[in-house]
């Protein structure tokens, strides 16, 4: 398990955990970070990750691509 942020872009994968306090944790399952979910990274600008996420793509900050685990 490693955290989004040192995944390989264009690499599809598998969530495993979402850390992080309570608030955290529901802000990112409403933007459709859930374990079991597929996640795939577009770019990293600067930082800042740009994911695709159910369908959709969701710029996330680096701090929470940490939290992500995969």
């Amino acid at each position: 398990m490693i955290p989004l942020i040192f995944a390989s872009v264009g690499e599809t994968n598998i969530i495993k955990k979402i850390g992080g306090n309570p608030e955290t944790k529901k802000h990112l399952e409403n933007l459709g970070f859930v374990a079991g979910g597929e996640v795939t990274i577009i770019s990293m600008l600067s930082g800042n990750v740009i994911v695709k996420v159910k369908e959709a793509r969701v710029a996330v900050s680096e701090e929470m691509a940490r939290k992500i685990m995969v």
